[in-house]
This record gives structure tokens, C-alpha cells and sequence, in this order.
């Protein structure tokens, strides 16, 4: 399956946004971008052209849910048939994936993680095994883990690993004690990833 190759640190510094639980601390060490000397010119202070904001906003956002370039535009397509807004909508559909439900329910600790629990067929959808992490959920919905994988080391340290959020978003219900994930509704724009401008994406493609 192919997928980013750089170092997840390194494109939060680039996209002055952690992709990634771990990058926090490091773009707090170190906010400027891969290359460039803190303070030097042609920082983040420099005034960037619409095209250089539009294009980090969609580089930021494709990272930060794990797709590649001709997926992410594949779902931009997609999205912009739809009715409303195509920005939200796309939002939507990102928050609907297989992966992102399974961290956002806070039983990985990041997508990567989710991801790989995902395609490594780890996770039962409505009692069938499935291994594809962009599957997009509907409400009603379940995802629980195959009785193999309650077995793991993962799941029986779990609570280590991927502690249970302080908050779920309002669109799936989790019980924790037997890891299952009904989805109950959809996505709205607001119980997605914060700090997103989607009208820079819709620009982008729309250029």
C-alpha cells in the first residue's frame, strides 16, 4: 500500500501543523519549515501568494489523514458533486473513513496507528472482516475487533497505548470494555480537525 515516506515530523515542521500526536512537541522546539533557520528570511512571516496558501492548506490536510495525491483528489472530485458545500462535505468524507473513526473512537493513538490495524484486518465491519482503511462508514454502522485480535498484546494494553479520550465526537457511541464502535450519525464541520480553511482546497481544484 503506498504511502508517505517522509519522516511525520518533518512535514508537520513543513506544514506548521502536527500531522501527528508526536510532532507537538517538536514543532514547539522547532516551528520553522525543514531547511530553513529560525528567524531567517522567507519565514512564516514572509507574505505567501493565494496559490503557496492554498497549496500547504491542502498538502496540510491530505497528510494529516494519510492520503495520497491522487486520492485526495479523487474524494475532491467527489465531494464537489454532491450538494453543499464541497469543502464540508469533504471533510465528511475524511471524518467517515475506516481509519479515522477507529482513532477518533480512541482505540489508536494516532492514524497512522489506526491505519495499520485497519488494513491489517484487525477490525470486523457489521461482522465481516474487511482490511480497507478509506471505507466510508453510514451511521448504524459497527466496528468491533475479530475475537483473534482481542488476544493481541494491543488490545490487552490497550488502555497504555490509546487511553480513552476525554470526549467523543457526537456522531458514534464506543464501549470500551468490548472495543465496539457504532456509528450513530454523520460527521458535522464543527467535530472535525480544527484549524482547517477547506475553501483554500476548494480553490485549489478549482483552479
Amino acid at each position: 500500500m503506498a504511502r508517505e515516506r517522509q519522516s511525520v515530523v518533518k512535514m508537520s515542521r513543513r506544514e506548521g501543523y502536527a500531522l501527528h500526536p508526536k510532532a507537538h512537541k517538536a514543532l514547539v522546539k522547532r516551528s520553522t519549515p525543514p531547511g530553513q533557520q529560525q528567524g531567517g528570511r522567507g519565514g512564516r512571516g514572509a507574505k505567501a501568494s493565494q496559490y503557496s496558501l492554498q497549496l500547504r492548506e491542502k498538502q496540510k490536510v491530505k497528510r494529516l489523514y494519510g492520503l495520497l495525491e491522487r486520492q485526495f483528489r479523487n474524494l475532491m472530485r467527489e465531494a464537489s458533486t454532491q450538494r453543499g458545500q464541497s469543502g464540508e462535505v469533504l471533510l465528511q468524507y475524511l471524518e467517515r473513513r475506516a481509519d479515522n473513526t477507529v482513532y477518533r473512537a480512541g482505540l489508536a493513538p494516532s492514524r497512522q496507528a489506526a491505519r495499520q490495524l485497519v488494513s491489517h484486518g484487525h477490525f470486523l465491519l457489521n461482522g465481516k472482516r474487511f482490511d480497507i482503511p478509506s471505507i466510508r462508514l453510514n451511521p448504524d454502522d459497527v466496528l468491533v475487533p475479530r475475537p483473534h485480535s482481542l488476544n493481541t498484546e494491543y488490545f490487552k494494553k490497550i488502555d497504555d497505548i490509546s487511553p480513552a479520550p476525554q470526549s467523543l465526537p457526537g456522531w458514534m457511541t464506543v464501549n470500551r470494555k468490548k472495543f465496539e464502535i457504532k456509528v450513530t450519525g454523520l460527521p458535522t464541520r464543527e467535530e472535525a480537525e480544527p484549524e482547517i480553511n477547506e475553501q483554500l482546497i476548494v480553490e485549489y481544484y478549482s483552479r
